[in-house]
């Protein structure tokens, strides 16, 4: 784009002419997007292919005059996508009050007057003004304003490098960036989606999706559960054809049978994200990603930007080492030349707040540039005799030591190298006469000939408080940090010494390497992951890089997550699995994270590390008892086809499935309890429990089903009944409700047992999970079992539920059969038959922790 002329621009653009060029596409206009849009909220929860499915399902039950089967059928499925809307517009209402609370207007020139405009009102040409604490919004050039020019920006939310940045006449800004002191002018040149900072983020600006372990393992078990019902499925249109069944009962069928596709599962999932996510924003955390709590949990990589991110972002007085006067003498001077001070830094503010002082009256003052790499100020004689008399310097030892006489120097040289190598900001102290004057009209300032040296002192980065113990908390459960800086190596390295993360007695990461980003660039792909693997450091580096050193992580294997807080890191926060940004960091960062950290606290992530164990705790099982009533109906279904009646009715199922696994695993998510998930797969914790439960339930189930529903012909046979042989068949087929219902009250006493053994309360019953002393499930069970006999005995539930009466024979032989389930399971269990039968070696697990210890 051609450059906007600079100069003769003092009274900005007409209002005329800037609505002229908003009209002709050349405004900031760009929407920021913080979040997905509501329409994408709504489309990728409710449309995806198994609802379609069953939702298709539900609407022909509907044009079957069977609205209430219908009801049953789809009731679940909305269930889960209502709790996973309200979760994400929640997340996306705050993110977008703080994207509005936090967008700043801009002041523009315009008919020669300043005035406020809202940053979507710019557009090219526009004048500019800004002072210290501004940011920039668009990119442009300083202009020559008829007055001189001395503006430091901080560029690091674009570079990641904390060092300011000295502005003249004619410089770019850019936007992204913040004026630290001074005050200036700038023409907007590149505006809208041409700016730096929308340029460097246009890759992640679309939303994305990271599925977590535990969700693919998931998604895993119901694409196999998928494929097992679409073959039942195909088996069921054969029998309706061959058999003619009726239109309403073959949808009834299917509907049962699309049913065993866990979308509980999903609403159990979904539900355990809104949990976690409501217990971490209490400590300080939104999630704007579902699953980002359970994500969180599975880290073993986290990478850190360091300015914003691991520090606040300011500095700190580390020392004071004086020539020549007290320690308490030099403190009292740094403390009046940092409250005196008119051109204010993060240097002043350091010694501002680390010495007493009180403003004292000047009579010459030159400013901090990056250039001249010092700055001064002059103090005339105060009444009484002040000590505070002729000009006094702060600035790098380098530059001041060049006017002062070796000898006075050679002090300081031994402590100035040690102080350098810990990667320490070292400033000299100086003093020099009044008559020795360090400015001149119309030139830049000059150091005097002679200056006499106070002193050294030395500025570190200031860590979050709360980081350290963070990261050791890190550190001891596995994860291996990994710092990423814009900034000098040593300067890193110094605060991740802070940090523990270097050098300490014990360290995880001792005797591992410092990268630079020139280091990285010349690297192949193969080298950068060996590179990434071993490295704690990576310093110099930009935007690109950090994306790079994420993906390469990622190619090891690693599970990765990402805090940063500047427009530098948006590329590597949406590359990573879990991206975290800062409440106060750029707009870019908190809108491609999937956790913003409100209070931009480390310690938010420790209860959200919790939150996430209670989540993969929760699910494993869940997923237990999920798996096995679908193992459990899939082989009862298929069974009693072999005799040409179809075991369970519509109602039925949703009956056991209600109280097996849709109340229960409610329970179950907001009950799981902290601590590392077990360290054996889930796979074969799976197959340890589902198996041996699934098949002991169907056989007993069918025994059941086949005993009830040959009754009549035992009897017939043994001569306790007089049924005429013409009439038998008949009585046979009026039997199949009380048989079905027989099936049905098993299946629910069967599977609310279950729970007991998924989260065992006491020792007896911990043969298959580890035992966890937590007494709520019992009442669980009993609140189960009390509504089946409800459902069992009051005629308004059994009627819904279509339901057939049961004699008080068949109620027995549900309990005596219950009973035999029971002690067969554990036996199965306690033994480990499954095992031997299989010939594998049973992996040890950890145990989850108490109740006492939750």
């Amino acid at each position: 784009m051609k450059q906007v002329d600079v100069q003769n621009m003092d009274a900005g653009l007409t209002e005329a002419e800037a609505q002229r060029r908003l009209a002709s596409g050349q405004g900031n206009t760009m929407p920021v997007r913080t979040t997905r849009t509501y329409v994408q909220i709504f489309r990728e929860n409710l449309f995806n292919f198994i609802n379609i499915v069953l939702f298709g399902l539900g609407i022909a039950l509907v044009l079957l005059h069977h609205p209430t089967d219908a009801a049953i059928s789809v009731g679940v499925i909305m269930a889960n996508v209502l709790v996973s809307i309200v979760q994400e517009i929640r997340a996306k209402r705050i993110l977008d009050r703080i994207a509005v609370l936090t967008r700043p207007n801009v002041t523009v020139v315009r008919d020669g007057v300043e005035r406020e405009i809202p940053p979507d009102g710019l557009v090219v040409g526009d004048l500019i003004a800004f002072g210290a604490g501004d940011q920039m919004l668009v990119d442009g050039r300083l202009t020559d304003n008829g007055a001189e020019i001395h503006v430091e920006m901080d560029e690091s939310p674009l570079t990641g490098e904390s060092h300011l940045v000295s502005k003249h006449m004619g410089d770019p800004i850019y936007s992204g960036s913040f004026c630290v002191s001074g005050s200036a002018r700038y023409v907007a040149e590149r505006v809208g989606a041409a700016s730096l900072a929308n340029q460097i983020t246009r890759g992640a600006r679309q939303f994305r999706r990271m599925s977590t372990p535990l969700q693919s393992q998931i998604n895993l078990v119901i694409r196999a559960v998928l494929l097992v019902v679409v073959y039942i499925e195909v088996l069921l249109v054969i029998d309706s054809v061959l058999n003619r069944n009726g239109l309403v009962q073959s949808v009834q069928q299917s509907v049962i049978i699309a049913s065993l596709v866990p979308n509980g599962l999903l609403l159990s999932i979904a539900l355990a994200y809104a949990i976690g996510a409501v217990r971490i924003i209490g400590y300080g955390a939104l999630v704007q990603q579902a699953n980002a709590v359970e994500a969180l949990s599975t880290v073993d990589v986290l990478c850190l930007d360091k300015t914003g991110t691991l520090t606040v972002n300011r500095l700190l007085l580390d020392g004071i080492y004086p020539v020549g006067l007290s320690e308490d003498e030099l403190r009292q001077i740094l403390g009046t030349m940092a409250h005196s001070a008119t051109s204010r830094n993060k240097t002043t503010e350091a010694l501002a707040r680390a010495c007493p002082g009180s403003p004292h009256p000047t009579i010459a003052e030159v400013a901090f540039s990056s250039e001249r790499k010092w700055s001064a100020l002059a103090f005339d004689e105060a009444p009484g005799g002040s000590s505070l008399q002729g000009w006094y310097f702060l600035g790098a030892p380098e530059v001041l030591a060049a006017h002062v006489p070796s000898d006075s120097t050679a002090p300081l040289e031994g402590l100035l190298t040690q102080m350098t190598s810990q990667g320490l900001r070292v400033l000299m102290v100086a003093h020099a006469p009044a008559s020795a004057s360090a400015t001149t009209a119309g030139e830049e300032p000059e150091l005097p000939e002679a200056i006499e040296p106070l002193g050294l002192f030395s500025l570190r980065d200031e860590l979050r408080p709360e980081a350290q113990k963070t990261l050791t908390a890190f550190v001891r459960a596995g994860v291996q940090p990994k710092i990423i800086s814009g900034d000098d190596p040593r300067t890193v390295t110094a605060l991740a010494t802070q940090a523990g993360l270097m050098g300490g007695e014990g360290d995880a990461t001792e005797g591992r390497g410092v990268l630079t980003g020139p280091q990285l660039e010349a690297m192949n792909d193969d080298e950068l992951e060996a590179a990434a693997e071993h490295a704690t450091i990576f310093a110099r580096v930009s935007p690109h890089h950090k994306e790079r050193l994420v993906e390469a992580l990622q190619r090891r294997g690693h599970f990765v997550a990402m805090i940063g807080d500047g427009v530098n890191d948006v590329l590597s926060l949406k590359k990573a699995e879990v991206g975290i940004a800062m409440q106060s960091g750029s707009q870019a960062s908190r809108s491609v994270a999937d956790i913003v950290l409100m209070n931009d606290s480390f310690e938010s992530l420790l209860p959200a590390v919790e939150a996430g164990q209670r989540i993969i705790n929760g699910m494993q099982d869940i997923l237990k008892i999920f798996l096995t009533r679908i193992s459990t109906i899939a082989l009862v279904i298929v069974s009693a086809w072999l005799i040409g009646i179809f075991p369970l009715s519509l109602r039925h199922g949703s009956m056991v499935t209600l109280l097996t696994v849709g109340i229960p695993s409610i329970a179950l998510a907001l009950w799981a309890r902290t601590g590392p998930a077990a360290t054996e797969k889930l796979v074969r914790q799976l197959l340890r429990f589902v198996v041996p439960a699934a098949l002991t339930t169907s056989l007993l189930s069918l025994l059941l089903f086949y005993g009830r529903l040959t009754l009549p012909i035992v009897m017939r046979t043994a001569g306790l009944s007089r049924t005429p042989p013409g009439e038998l068949s008949d009585l046979v087929t009026a039997t199949v409700p009380a048989a079905q219902t027989t099936l049905t009250a098993f299946l629910v006493t069967c599977g609310v047992l279950l729970i007991l053994f998924v989260d065992p309360p006491a020792r007896w019953w911990a043969v298959a999970n580890p035992y966890v002393g937590d007494w709520r499930p019992v009442a669980l069970v009993i609140g189960m079992l009390t509504a089946l006999v409800a459902f069992l005995l009051l005629p308004p539930l059994r009627a819904f539920f279509s339901l057939a009466q049961l004699s008080a024979l068949d109620l027995l032989t549900v309990a005596v059969a219950g009973t035999l389930w029971l002690l067969i399971v554990r036996t199965i269990w306690r033994t480990e038959l499954m095992d031997r039968f299989l010939g594998v070696k049973r992996e040890t697990a950890k145990s989850k922790p108490t109740s006492a210890n939750v």
